[in-house]
């Protein structure tokens, strides 16, 4: 299974980025493999719909889970769509928080906000 992480900088022992929409990359990692790529997120300079356009991109990345502590609306709408499951991180490290999914211990991200349109 691959999950998505919106991270810091490029590095598993980084941290997780607050921002999903804006986040300055994505880290794309295989369960089963155990491998990570690091994605540039191009949305994060968008003047509008970064989160749309982020989550297109981590559904043509065919991942099956996104690990974020927040998700705006529209994205989470393309997520699904796309049978993408989300869940809330409980840490700052992508590290740990990989390792809880991992474990079953991240729940699913049931708080889903308006959004920040206009960049804001």
């Amino acid at each position: 299974m691959k999950i998505a992480l919106p991270v810091e900088n490029k590095s598993i022992d980084g941290e997780i980025c607050i921002s999903f929409g804006r986040t300055p990359y994505f880290l794309i990692y295989d369960t089963e493999t155990k491998d990570s790529i690091f994605l540039d997120n191009a949305a994060a300079a968008s003047q509008g719909g970064a989160g749309i356009k982020a989550a297109q991109t981590l559904v043509d990345s065919e991942v099956e889970a996104l690990v974020t502590p927040r998700c705006g609306e529209n994205a989470a709408q393309v997520l699904q769509a796309a049978d993408i499951k989300i869940f809330k991180s409980i840490y700052k490290s992508t590290k740990e928080n990989i390792d809880a999914f991992l474990g079953g211990k991240l729940p699913l991200l049931n708080e889903i906000h308006a959004g920040f349109h206009g960049g804001k």
